[in-house]
C-alpha cells in the first residue's frame, strides 16, 4: 500500500553511521527501514528509534544473499508500494589501511571485499530500482570513501597517500564508477545517484583514532538522501563539497 511519507532503506543500519543515518532521517519525518545481517540486530535498532518517535521497521538484509535482497524488495513493495531513498551503507574493510601490501593481496580478500562493497550494492540497487522509479524524487546514496579517489591516490602529496589498502580502496573506486554510470543512465528522470564520503568516523571500522563523531559522519548521507530537484547527481560529495574521482 502506497503512502505519502518518504520511505528510506538503509543497509547495515543496526549500528554506527547506518543507525545514525536512520535516526536523522526519521527525525525529519522519513519512514526508515533498517536492514542488518541478523534480524535480531535490526529489530533492536528499530526498537530504539521507535522509542524516540521514529517510524522504523526492521528487516533481515545480508546484502550478499540474493534471497535477502529479494525479500527486502518484496517487503517494501507489499508495505509501501515504493522506495524513495536507498542508502547503500553496508561495507567491510578487509585489511590494514596503513600498510601497503598490494602485491600480497589474496584473491579471497578481494572477492570478499568486492562482494559486499560493490557487487551486492549493484545487485540490490538493480533489484530495488523499479520501486525507486515509483517515487516522485528517488535518491540513491552510495557510501564510498575518499580512499576510493584515484586522483588523490595518484598524488604522493595528498592526505590519503599513505592509506593504500588495495582491496577496500579499489572496491570504493568501482562503486564510484557505478554511481557515475547509473546517474548517467537515469538522466532525465527524478532519480539522483551520488557517492558520498562520510569522513573518518569513530565507528567499529574507523576506530577511536578517527576525528569525527558518528552524528557528523551521517550528515552527508542524510543531505544526499534529501537533495531537492536542483540537487546534484553523479557526484562524489563530503559535507557539501565535491571530491575528485
Amino acid at each position: 500500500m502506497a503512502q505519502d511519507k518518504k520511505v528510506a532503506l538503509i543497509t547495515g543500519a543496526n549500528r554506527g553511521i547506518g543507525l545514525e543515518t536512520a535516526k536523522q532521517l526519521g527525525e525529519k519525518g522519513v519512514t526508515v527501514v533498517l536492514g542488518a545481517r541478523k534480524l535480531s540486530d535490526a529489530e533492536a535498532a528499530a526498537a530504539k528509534l521507535t522509542a524516540q518517535g521514529v517510524d522504523a521497521y526492521a528487516i533481515q538484509l545480508d546484502v550478499t544473499k540474493p534471497a535477502d535482497r529479494a525479500a527486502a524488495a518484496k517487503f517494501i513493495q507489499d508495505k509501501f508500494g515504493k522506495l524513495d531513498i536507498l542508502i547503500n551503507n553496508a561495507g567491510i574493510a578487509g585489511g590494514d589501511f596503513f600498510t601497503n601490501t598490494t602485491s600480497k593481496t589474496t584473491e579471497e580478500e578481494l572477492k570478499s571485499v568486492y562482494e559486499t562493497n560493490f557487487f551486492s550494492v549493484v545487485a540490490l540497487t538493480q533489484q530495488l530500482l523499479p520501486l525507486i522509479k515509483k517515487s516522485d524524487a528517488g535518491r540513491i546514496v552510495n557510501l564510498s570513501s575518499i580512499l576510493g579517489s584515484l586522483a588523490l591516490h595518484a598524488d604522493p602529496k595528498s592526505p590519503i597517500a599513505g592509506s593504500k589498502l588495495f582491496s577496500y580502496n579499489s572496491s570504493k573506486a568501482a562503486l564510484n564508477a557505478f554511481t557515475i554510470h547509473l546517474a548517467d543512465e537515469l538522466r532525465g528522470t527524478p532519480i539522483k545517484v551520488n557517492s558520498i564520503h562520510p569522513g573518518w568516523v569513530k565507528t567499529e571500522m574507523g576506530t577511536d583514532a578517527a576525528p569525527m563523531e558518528i552524528p557528523d559522519g551521517a550528515k552527508t548521507s542524510v543531505e544526499a538522501a534529501l537533495f531537492g530537484p536542483d540537487g546534484p547527481s553523479g557526484r562524489f560529495i563530503h559535507l557539501g563539497e565535491e571530491l575528485p574521482w
